[in-house]
C-alpha cells in the first residue's frame, strides 16, 4: 500500500477541488495513484449529480452573444440564484455559449463538445460536485442571415452576454451595419418587454388559435347577439389577439410616440436607411420560463438543515 502524505493530498486538492476526506479516500482506493484518485472523485462526482437531478432548476443564466451574421442564445439552469454569481459558473455558461455558436445551437452535440480537456456534460458535473447544486444546459437557439446583423440583448444583465433574459434579432439588410445594429438593439429591447410568442401571423400555432377563436365564440355566443355579429366580435377578439402575440402586429413601445405597429417601423427604418430591412426571425429566452417552480416553506428548509 502506497503512503498517502499529505502533499499528495494537496496535490488532489488542488486539481479537483475535492474535500480533504475526498481526496484521501480517493488516494486510498487508488493505492496512491494521482490520475486513478481522480478517476474515483470524477464517479463520485457522478453520483452526487445523479443525487441531484431530480431537484428543480430554474435559475441560472441566459447568455446571448453575436459574432456578425450569426448569433445564439443558451440557457444553463442551476438550482438557486445565489449560483449565477459565481465565477466557475459564469465561466462555464460563457463557454459553452461560445461553443454553441460554432455548433449552431444543437443541444446534444454542445453537451459533447470539449470544453477545455472534458467535454460540456463531464464540466457540468464536476460543477454540480463542488457547487453542490443541480445544473443543466436546457436549451440552445442560432440565428444567422446570409447579409445583414444579428443582434443581442441582455436584460437583468450579470455580465456582458449573460442575464435574466436573452434575445436575438436577425435582419437581412444592405444597409450599414451600425445603423442596424442600432435598430436591432432597439427591436431586441422591445421583444425583451413585450415577450411575443410568434414573428407573423401566418407563424401562429394553429392549435393555440384553434383554443382562442374556440374561447371568445362561447363568450360571444353568451351575449345573446346575432350569428353576423358574433362573428364580428370574434374576428374582432382575434386581432386583438394578433397584436398581444405577434411580433409585428405589436405597438412599438421603445418609440411609444411614433404609435406604429413593429412591422411598419421596420418599413420606416428601411426608408430612413435607404436599403430594404427585412426581420427574419428572433429569439427570446426568459430564466426558467416554463419550468414548474417547486413551491418552498424557507424558515421549514432551515430549521430541517439544523437536524
Amino acid at each position: 500500500m502506497a503512503e498517502i502524505t499529505s502533499a499528495l493530498i494537496k496535490d488532489l486538492r488542488e486539481k479537483t477541488g475535492a474535500g480533504m476526506m475526498d481526496c484521501k479516500k480517493a488516494l486510498t482506493e487508488s493505492n496512491g495513484d494521482i490520475e486513478g484518485a481522480i478517476d474515483w472523485l470524477r464517479k463520485k462526482g457522478l453520483s452526487q449529480a445523479a443525487k441531484k437531478a431530480s431537484r428543480v432548476a430554474a435559475q441560472g443564466l441566459v447568455s446571448a452573444i453575436t459574432n456578425g451574421t450569426s448569433g445564439v442564445a443558451v440557457e444553463v439552469n442551476s438550482e438557486t440564484d445565489f449560483v449565477s454569481r459565481n465565477d466557475l459558473f459564469q465561466n462555464l455558461v460563457s463557454g459553452v455559449a461560445k461553443i454553441a455558436l460554432e455548433l449552431n445551437g444543437d443541444v446534444e452535440k454542445i453537451k459533447e463538445a470539449k470544453l477545455g480537456e472534458k467535454t460540456v456534460s463531464e464540466n457540468l458535473t464536476d460543477l454540480i460536485a463542488k457547487i453542490g447544486e443541480n445544473m443543466n444546459l436546457r436549451r440552445a437557439q442560432a440565428l444567422s442571415v446570409k447579409e445583414g446583423v444579428v443582434c443581442s440583448y441582455i436584460h437583468g444583465a450579470i455580465n456582458a452576454d449573460s442575464g435574466k433574459i436573452g434575445v436575438l434579432v436577425a435582419l437581412e439588410s444592405k444597409a450599414e451595419k451600425a445603423k442596424l445594429e442600432e435598430l436591432g438593439k432597439k427591436l431586441a429591447m422591445h421583444i425583451a418587454a413585450v415577450s411575443p410568442l410568434f414573428h407573423t401571423i401566418e407563424s401562429v400555432d394553429k392549435d393555440a388559435l384553434e383554443r382562442e377563436k374556440a374561447v371568445h365564440v362561447e363568450k360571444a355566443k353568451a351575449s345573446g347577439k346575432p350569428a353576423n355579429i358574433i362573428e364580428k366580435m370574434v374576428e374582432g377578439s382575434i386581432r386583438k389577439y394578433y397584436e398581444e402575440v405577434v411580433l409585428e402586429e405589436q405597438l412599438f413601445v421603445i418609440e411609444p410616440d411614433l404609435k406604429l405597429k413593429v412591422k411598419d417601423y421596420v418599413a420606416k427604418a428601411s426608408k430612413d436607411l435607404g436599403a430594404e430591412v427585412k426581420l427574419t426571425g428572433f429569439v427570446r429566452f426568459g430564466l426558467g420560463e416554463g419550468i414548474e417552480k417547486k413551491e418552498t416553506d424557507f424558515a421549514a428548509e432551515v430549521a430541517a438543515m439544523q437536524k
